[in-house]
């Protein structure tokens, strides 16, 4: 670490985070919420990638995603290409151009794997959910 950060930390708590105190219930609020957050960006990126199992345009994904419910984009279009860039940089999708200029988005084996992956943990949690009901 970089020598004038080294007590950052300290000087912090000392000045700008003195008077921020939360109670243990304000904590395990945020956590929850973080956690609820995790889960949502989880079943995003799984009904994104079932959707991408056939070619589609951005715009095609927005019109899926709106009609399952999912509005995370509704009011900010560009989050999902950014989304849909860092799959295909990670080498979970690719894209491909037509002629018009249209950009098209499909799974890759990689990202199929994945969804596979997704897939099972998902019917592993309903069975548990249902073995939960059960009892």
């Amino acid at each position: 670490m970089e020598e004038r950060l080294k007590g950052l930390r300290k000087s912090m708590k000392q000045t700008t985070f003195k008077q921020l105190n939360f109670t243990e219930q304000k904590r395990k609020q945020v956590h929850e919420k973080l956690h609820k957050r995790f889960e949502g960006d989880e079943e995003l990126l799984f009904a994104l990638l079932h959707l991408l199992v056939h070619e589609k345009t951005g715009y095609d994904l927005i019109q899926l995603l709106r009609a399952r419910g999912v509005q995370q984009f509704e009011k900010n279009e560009g989050s999902l290409y950014i989304l849909l860039h860092r799959l295909e940089q990670g080498g979970v999708i690719q894209s491909s151009w037509d002629d018009l200029g249209g950009k098209y988005y499909q799974i890759n084996h990689k990202g199929r794997k994945l969804l596979r992956k997704a897939e099972k943990n998902s019917a592993e949690k309903v069975k548990v959910l249902n073995q939960l009901i059960q009892e």
